[in-house]
């Protein structure tokens, strides 16, 4: 048997992190250009309440952002993953 058979013959299980590893990256960037052009064509899509928590959380992050007080994270600090 060759050897491309030989792995085809494995549990998908055994390649899920390897798998998940190539993937994530690929479709994180698809989301957010598929995202972005959304925002672009309809730009009164994602309209907030002035009486939503979340109105009020975005004025304060944008305030933050004006001061230069926002810092960003990595993917690795996010998931507390270590980088090789």
């Amino acid at each position: 048997m060759s050897e491309q058979m030989l792995i085809s013959m494995k549990p998908v299980s055994e390649y899920a992190d390897e798998l998940v590893r190539v993937l994530e990256p690929l479709v994180r960037r698809i989301v957010r250009e598929e995202l972005e052009r959304v925002v672009e064509r309809q730009p009164d899509l994602f309209i907030l309440r002035e009486d939503s928590p979340l109105y009020d959380d975005m004025l304060e992050l944008a305030q933050m952002g004006r001061e230069g007080k926002i810092e960003l994270l990595s993917y690795e600090q996010v998931w507390n993953q270590d980088t090789e």
